[in-house]
């Protein structure tokens, strides 16, 4: 299939864009380059725009024949998105109002969108499972909601088929070496323990240290990034097999604290991770874990970059090793 990577200059869309050409697609990047990168965009072509400028892209959808798209292109900082919320709104629904509008405009049929674990809020239950209430406590959760509810009015309206995949927590790296995390500033915590390990922050910050769990701090759930891109092209194919559109978790199914992140990463360096131990931030539940038995029915699915030590070994072969390249 020839798809549109929206975003795919991105962390997760960069390695998407690798494994659809591995996997004999042909990837079309259609990114601003306002959080992506040139460089990363390696197997196939880029389409530099933003969604926004609906005409550009009606013209990308029509000059490169696309047959689905992949939707990465949101912004995604919880606690921005409280401060800002007209930002996380504008771009991260109307624009995909405008991208949904297009692919109908150019008789695309097919979207995966990344969505969020945010999409659940403060859960009640761990594991977490697909059909658990949804109240999100954010507009970034908030925002991704909105978009999955509005490809199922879109389905059930137009025909438009969908799959929404909430990822629990993106990290590590391409275990070639050719991609990596590279957000800045950086707000995830496998980087930023990395970073401090090689002196290039003073500190990594640990918000709360009273959480009911066995060490104090808060619990998530690791996801490979190569993980996730095998995800979603399992999901472009299922739905061009004609699978039914539906929304899936994206994860290991078990927990990890903050304390063993810095551990892991700690043991990766062979030396001592400088912390420094702050306040528990707003909203930010103690568990957060997913139940992933429906992606493997679904989509024969699972992480294969299971536990700690493949995911930090390949986020700090990239840090090490990366050179400074152009924006």
């Amino acid at each position: 299939m020839r798809v549109l990577v929206v975003g795919g200059a991105g962390y997760i869309g960069s390695h998407t864009a690798k494994l659809l050409a591995r996997s004999g697609h042909e990837p079309v990047v259609f990114d601003n380059l306002s959080a992506g990168h040139r460089w990363a965009v390696k197997w196939g072509p880029l389409a530099e725009g933003d969604l926004a400028d609906t005409q550009l892209l009606e013209r990308a959808l029509r000059q490169f024949k696309i047959e689905a798209v992949i939707h990465f292109a949101a912004y995604a900082k919880v606690g921005e998105s409280v401060l800002d919320p007209r930002k996380y709104y504008w771009n991260n629904v109307v624009n995909s109002l405008r991208l949904v509008d297009a692919m109908l405009e150019a008789g695309v049929q097919a979207i995966v969108l990344s969505s969020s674990a945010a999409t659940y809020g403060v859960p009640t239950q761990s594991p977490i499972p697909e059909e658990h209430l949804k109240i999100p406590v954010n507009p970034y959760g908030e925002s991704k909601l909105v978009v999955e509810r509005m490809l199922a009015n879109y389905e059930q309206a137009y025909g438009l088929r969908w799959m929404a995949l909430r990822y629990f927590n993106a990290a590590g790296a391409d275990p070639e070496g050719e991609l990596g995390e590279d957000h800045d500033p950086e707000s995830h915590m496998i980087p930023l323990a990395i970073q401090a390990a090689l002196g290039q922050r003073p500190y990594v910050e640990i918000y709360g240290t009273d959480y009911p769990t066995p060490d104090g701090t808060a619990i998530r759930d690791y996801v490979h990034v190569t993980d996730l891109a095998r995800a979603h092209v399992r999901a472009l194919e299922y739905l061009a097999a004609g699978g039914a559109s539906t929304a899936l978790n994206l994860g290991t199914g078990e927990g990890h604290s903050v304390r063993e992140v810095i551990s892991a990463v700690g043991l990766r360096c062979e030396g001592r991770v400088p912390v420094r131990e702050g306040p528990r931030r707003p909203g930010d539940p103690p568990v957060l874990v997913a139940e992933v038995s429906k992606a493997e029915q679904v989509l024969a699915w699972k992480a294969e970059f299971a536990g700690l030590e493949a995911i930090v070994g390949t986020a700090w072969k990239w840090h090490a090793a990366r050179k400074p390249k152009p924006a």
